[in-house]
């Protein structure tokens, strides 16, 4: 990252990387990203490449069973999925940043020992169980709660939207639970949940606008008992915790959302060569080539920001503004591409057999998930001390 800031030219291990991850979007995740959406089906074949490959272990030491690599490697990547296939992109970013982290970050030794390295592997997949039918961007509201008895903790409540919560690979949850209080306040604990645990229960899966390729599920708890040690860090420390998991995610988010924005440049381009119309292709029409260059310039603003944010946390500097505006701004891009491409492609655009059609859907939920843009929006004004 120091040589790319100082020269604009990303180091060749990054560059490798993101060569190989591209090859892999094009020959494998492509070819059947339009089925896997058109049944809402989990591509698991894919999610098998992507761990052979593995870039499940791509920000995590070796000594975890992990690349060696670091959260950048990881962000070069989504944005390499994310041209291709958003559902796959969430997958690996939900199952790295969401699934693995905390437990990298805030677990102890023998955590670590015990699900690290079958989670880098990518053999089996973690899910992060935050939000809450009354707890979306008000994450202190949370009402799910953990009572300790007997050397157990117990578990009651609800979680929603959760991503890579109920496939056959899915082999824990890390909860979010109220689990006593302190100052008049709520004591927020984080707890892991084996899914095989009993009165854990994977609800069905939702029907959603987009990304239907990735797995999201509403989870029950019912007096779900997991021993004392699951607890995950510090006891009243999972607020603070889980915030600092969301900043972090929220770079790798902004990855995904510029594979996406470019993905669409990339579609536009091929698109407005081959179309034509009044007897020249209409990439020569001044509208839509003004119009693919505003996507460009989008795409590549939000590259440039998401760059700038993790710059910042790998130094170990402060990055919670920058991965909010990195957010913000690779979000707003991806939506806007998405509209623009699906009208440069007319009435082709509005056909799912269209890539930049499964975009249109599926970019949304980038301006929601993990922190909606109002939320962005009211980090960004507290940082800058309002």
């Amino acid at each position: 990252m120091t040589e790319f800031l100082a020269t604009g030219q990303l180091p060749d291990e990054y560059q490798q990387l993101a060569k190989t991850v591209a090859d892999f979007a094009k020959n494998v995740v492509a070819p059947v990203a339009a089925e896997h959406d058109a049944n809402h089906t989990f591509p698991y074949e894919v999610v098998s490449g992507m761990a052979d490959m593995g870039l499940f272990g791509l920000p995590f030491p070796e000594e975890y069973g992990g690349m060696g690599g670091d959260y950048f490697a990881l962000c070069l990547a989504l944005e390499e999925l994310g041209k291709v296939d958003q559902s796959v992109a969430i997958t690996l970013e939900a199952g790295v940043s969401l699934g693995a982290m905390p437990i990298y970050r805030f677990g102890n030794e023998e955590q670590k020992q015990e699900w690290l390295p079958q989670l880098t592997s990518g053999k089996s997949l973690a899910a992060f169980g935050l939000t809450e039918p009354g707890a979306g961007s008000d994450a202190g509201g949370t009402k799910t709660t953990a009572k300790f008895d007997s050397g157990e903790w117990i578990i009651n409540g609800n979680k929603q939207f959760i991503t890579n919560s109920g496939t056959d690979i899915t082999k824990l949850v890390t909860v979010t639970a109220v689990t006593g209080t302190k100052d008049g306040k709520k004591e927020i604990s984080t707890i892991l949940v084996p899914t095989s645990t009993p009165g854990f229960t994977a609800e069905p899966a939702y029907n959603k606008v987009g990304w239907n390729a990735s797995d999201t599920h509403p989870l029950t708890f019912s007096d779900v008992r997991v021993p004392e040690e699951n607890l995950l860090g510090e006891r009243g420390r999972g607020y603070a915790n889980f915030l600092r998991i969301l900043d972090e995610g929220r770079i790798a988010i902004a990855a995904l959302s510029v594979g996406a924005a470019q993905g669409c440049v990339d579609e536009s381009v091929k698109y407005a060569k081959e179309r034509e119309a009044f007897g020249r292709p209409i990439g020569h029409n001044q509208a839509i080539a003004f119009k693919i260059a505003r996507m460009e310039a989008r795409a590549h603003t939000a590259r440039t920001a998401y760059y700038d944010a993790a710059a910042r946390m790998l130094s170990g500097k402060p990055f919670k503004k920058q991965a909010a505006i990195a957010k913000l701004v690779a979000s707003e891009a991806a939506m806007d591409n998405a509209r623009d491409a699906t009208q440069i492609h007319g009435g082709y655009g509005f056909m799912n057999e269209y890539t930049v059609a499964r975009h249109y859907r599926d970019s949304k939920i980038l301006e929601i998930g993990e922190g909606t843009t109002e939320v962005q929006l009211m980090l960004i004004a507290r940082e800058a001390g309002l």
